[in-house]
C-alpha cells in the first residue's frame, strides 16, 4: 500500500477510561467541525431527550461498568459534556432515522466470509478510522469507528477470531433501557457465537440493531435482530444479504421504518444472490439495478449516508483472514490475519 490512507488506523490500550480517551482524542476533529453541525446532533441533545438519556446512562452503568467508563473516557478525548456524548450514543434508541446504514453479505460454508458496507454520514469520509483496541481483562479487537462513538456497532474482529457485522434496523415506538450501541460493545468480549447468543437473550431492551456473527473454526454464522425488548436469532444455511431492516425479528404493534434505499438495497442483493453471484465484493460494490445502489456515493442519497469503508472476514480454521477497503474501491487500505 502507497499513499495516504483514506482511513487512519489508530491503537488504544489501557483502562475503560483511557481506552475512551484515545477513541476519543482521534475523533474531536471531525465531531467538532462535522457532528456537531449536523440536525441529527441536535435531535438527540435536545432538551426533550434529556431524561432518557439519563435513564440509559444509569442502567448501562449498572449493567456494565466498563463500557460507561469508556463513554466517559470518550467524552474527555472528544472535550465534550459526558451527557451529550453518551446522547449521541443512544441516538438509535432516541430516534429512528439515526444516519446508520449499512449492507452485510453472509456467505456460509466450511470457511464462512462475513462481508460488510459500512455507510454513515457523508461527511464523515476521511474521519472515519480502524482502531486496535487492547482493553484491560478483555479480548483486544480491530473495529471500524466513527469520530463520536464506541465501537461495537460497525464491523469488527477480535483477537479470539468473533467477527461482528452491524446494521441499523429503524424499530419504531421503542422506550430503550440501555443503548443498543452498548449491547454491540458488550458483544465484543464473547468468546464463542453461545456466548453472544446468550448476551443478546439477556440483552434486547434497546433499539434496533441486525448483527451477523461468526467465529474461527465454527461454521456457523449466525443471524442476530434485537431491538424493542425482542429478539430473534437464526443460523444462516444459504446466502444471505442484510440490509436495514428486520427480516425475522418480532415486530412491537409500531412496527419498523424500510427507507427506499434499505427496501432497494435488499431486493438487489437477494436478486444477484438468485443469479448465483458469490463474490461478496461483487454484491457490496454493485451500482445497477433498477432502484437506489447498494455502494453508495450519492451526495444526495435521500437517507444522507455513503459507503464509506467495505470489508471482507473470512474464516478459517485458525483464525481471520480481513481485509478493509475504503471508499475508493480499487486498492485494500488494511488487511491483516488475527489468529486464534
Amino acid at each position: 500500500m502507497t499513499g495516504t490512507p483514506e482511513l487512519r488506523r489508530i491503537t488504544a490500550r489501557g483502562t475503560p477510561r483511557k481506552v475512551g480517551r484515545a477513541l476519543g482524542e482521534a475523533g474531536r476533529t471531525a465531531v467538532h467541525t462535522v457532528l456537531l453541525h449536523t440536525p441529527y446532533w441536535q435531535a438527540v441533545t435536545a432538551p426533550a431527550y434529556h431524561a432518557a438519556v439519563a435513564r440509559m446512562g444509569e442502567e448501562l452503568r449498572a449493567r456494565f461498568p466498563t463500557i460507561h467508563e469508556e463513554v466517559a473516557g470518550l467524552a474527555e478525548g472528544l472535550a465534550l459534556p459526558f451527557e451529550d456524548v453518551i446522547a449521541w450514543n443512544c441516538r438509535g434508541d432516541l430516534i429512528s432515522n439515526a444516519p446508520d446504514g449499512c449492507t452485510t453479505v453472509l456467505m456460509p460454508g466450511r470457511e464462512p466470509v462475513i462481508a460488510h458496507n459500512e455507510d454513515g454520514l457523508p461527511g464523515f469520509r476521511g474521519h472515519a478510522f480502524l482502531a486496535d483496541v487492547m482493553p484491560e481483562g478483555a479480548p483486544g479487537f480491530t473495529a471500524f469507528c466513527y469520530p463520536g462513538s464506541i465501537p461495537g456497532h460497525t464491523f469488527a474482529v477480535t483477537g479470539v477470531g468473533l467477527v461482528q457485522a452491524v446494521n441499523n434496523i429503524r424499530l419504531r415506538g421503542v422506550v430503550a433501557a440501555v443503548p443498543r450501541m452498548a449491547l454491540g460493545r458488550a458483544a465484543l468480549g464473547c468468546r464463542s457465537l453461545d456466548e453472544v447468543t446468550a448476551h443478546f437473550r439477556a440483552n434486547h431492551d434497546s433499539g434496533g440493531f441486525h448483527m451477523g456473527f461468526a467465529h474461527a473454526g465454527d461454521t456457523r454464522i449466525l443471524s442476530v435482530e434485537y431491538g424493542g425488548g425482542a429478539v430473534s436469532v437464526g443460523e444462516i444455511t444459504e446466502p444471505k444479504v442484510h440490509a436495514n431492516h428486520a427480516l425475522h425479528l418480532p415486530l412491537g404493534p409500531e412496527g419498523q421504518s424500510i427507507t427506499r434505499s434499505s427496501a432497494d438495497r435488499q431486493a438487489r442483493g437477494t436478486a444477484l444472490l438468485a443469479q448465483g453471484i458469490r463474490d461478496p465484493l461483487a454484491i457490496l460494490r454493485d451500482t445497477a439495478g433498477p432502484g437506489l445502489p447498494i455502494f453508495r456515493t450519492a451526495p444526495d442519497d435521500p437517507d444522507d449516508e455513503n459507503t464509506l469503508a467495505t470489508t471482507v472476514f473470512r474464516m478459517r480454521a485458525t483464525g481471520v483472514e480481513w481485509e478493509v477497503r475504503a471508499q475508493n474501491r480499487a486498492k485494500v487500505e488494511h488487511h491483516g490475519v488475527t489468529g486464534i
